[in-house]
């Protein structure tokens, strides 16, 4: 499969993830599956210190997606890609005064980003169902406890977003990934 990536097959896999979260109550043979997995290993993990083995879970999940992120794409297109959209915008600042040759030198923005775009998305191919399913059992695994918060305010969800963001940040820097 070549490294530039399809809207064909992101979308459809955005469409796959999609199903099987809205499935996941009514096929019992998805939930029960993910809960055979994940039970003995990111309950057993969360059941030792939820603050901690959430953390810990985290960093997993998104050192996989940094590590799909990095060797799924091609870093370099991508850098190169980057390089040029800058050089763009700085000729584009370079023309505030003449609206007419920003807006031509704009359009060449466009085709760069899809170009990027699809590039970046491509990991979403590999990682968007599993994605999904980590959720649906999160979902599934903090409801046992509604009145559970992270540090006494943060629900699972804003608990893990804020946790992903942070080390995703520390990891593509680490890893250099773009």
């Amino acid at each position: 499969m070549d490294k530039k990536g399809s809207f064909k097959l992101i979308f459809l896999v955005m469409i796959l993830s999609i199903v099987i979260a809205g499935l996941w109550n009514s096929i019992p043979a998805i939930k029960n599956s993910v809960h055979a997995i994940l039970d003995p290993s990111a309950g057993k993990l969360l059941n030792w210190n939820v603050t901690y083995g959430m953390l810990i879970a985290v960093f997993i999940i998104t050192l996989i997606s940094t590590l799909v992120q990095k060797y799924g794409t091609n870093q370099a297109e991508i850098r190169r890609l980057k390089k040029e959209q800058k050089d763009i915008n700085e000729r584009a600042k370079q023309l505030k005064d003449n609206p007419e040759k920003m807006m031509e030198v704009q359009k060449e923005l466009m085709p760069l980003t899809g170009e990027l775009m699809k590039h970046s998305m491509r990991p979403l191919i590999f990682t968007a169902v599993p994605f999904v399913l980590f959720f649906r059992w999160f979902a599934d695994y903090f409801a046992i406890m509604p009145d559970f918060k992270f540090f006494g305010f943060f629900s699972w969800f804003w608990f893990y977003l804020l946790s992903a963001i942070i080390i995703s940040m520390i990891l593509r820097k680490f890893l250099k990934v773009e």
